[in-house]
């Protein structure tokens, strides 16, 4: 499936609202000069996420009518989450706040992205009653290889390095001094964010991607964060491949992929214009 062109507006050097028509609007404080009343997806990406990679996926929204904010952060912000990861979840919660002209929310995260949702939550916990609109407004949430924390080591190095094993041994062996040496700057902060995950503020129906080979967002804590989820009354949709490597699993099985995250769209109280996109789509089609 070919990509259609993609425009891209920078919020900040983290966040960028990716869109199928150009933007002509001002972004003052995070907030768009010009609302927007269109659905939009709070895309979390992996590390080290090439462009052309993420818009793969934001292909798939605009074509459902959505608008895609697009968020990463770097591995240093993620070793030093108290002047980098918690500063872009703060920019984060900001614009969904300010930019509250987006009638509903839908979350998809891939790896890491897992960690800096939940460090937007840790945020959300503090003021729950300043941020019960935004929470409100999330109608869905995708978790694609969602990584925890112990898997910080494994994963790091993976993404800084990805062809060169004596380099991700090396950063692999400093990641695990770093979260031991500064744990009242770092390792705390991610073990607050791994029970947040968990206990999950988000009440919206959830779709979960993972692989019994994906060996940093591993099948058994996936296993545990649906088995917690349910419990607290959260409907989750479970597809698990037996093989295919992290963040890779629409690449490996992109028909099943993406059917499966059409028909949990589908399933979701998302706004008539989606619906109308969707009818166009078909007809298209026809």
């Amino acid at each position: 499936m070919s990509i259609r062109p993609i425009s891209s507006l920078e919020v900040t050097k983290n966040i960028s609202l990716l869109s199928s028509e150009k933007k002509n609007t001002k972004v003052v404080n995070l907030k768009l000069a010009t609302p927007e009343d269109k659905p939009l997806v709070v895309m979390l990406s992996w590390l080290m996420a090439r462009k052309k990679h993420v818009y793969k996926y934001a292909d798939v929204y605009l074509r459902h009518g959505f608008d895609v904010l697009n968020i990463s952060i770097s591995p240093w912000q993620l070793l030093w989450p108290t002047k980098g990861s918690q500063m872009v979840a703060k920019d984060v919660l900001k614009f969904l706040e300010v930019n509250s002209a987006y009638p509903a929310l839908v979350l998809h995260g891939f790896s890491v992205g897992a960690y800096l949702w939940s460090e937007v939550m840790v945020h959300m916990a503090a003021e729950q009653q300043r941020y019960a609109g935004v929470l409100d407004r999330i109608v869905g949430q995708i978790w694609d290889s969602a990584a925890d924390v112990t898997e910080i080591p494994k994963g790091l190095p993976v993404a800084v390095f990805p062809t060169n094993a004596v380099l991700q041994n090396a950063l692999k062996q400093y990641v695990i001094y770093h979260m031991r040496t500064f744990d009242k700057v770092a390792t705390v902060h991610y073990i607050r964010a791994s029970q947040m995950f968990q206990t999950n503020l988000v009440r919206a129906p959830a779709q979960i991607f993972i692989s019994k080979t994906d060996p940093i967002g591993t099948e058994e804590s996936n296993l545990r964060v649906r088995e917690t989820w349910e419990n607290m009354g959260i409907q989750v949709n479970w597809k698990c491949w037996d093989k295919s490597p992290h963040v890779g699993h629409f690449r490996m099985h992109p028909k099943e992929y993406v059917a499966a995250l059409n028909s949990f769209l589908d399933s979701l109280d998302l706004p008539q214009s989606v619906q109308i996109e969707e009818k166009k789509k078909h007809m298209a089609k026809l």
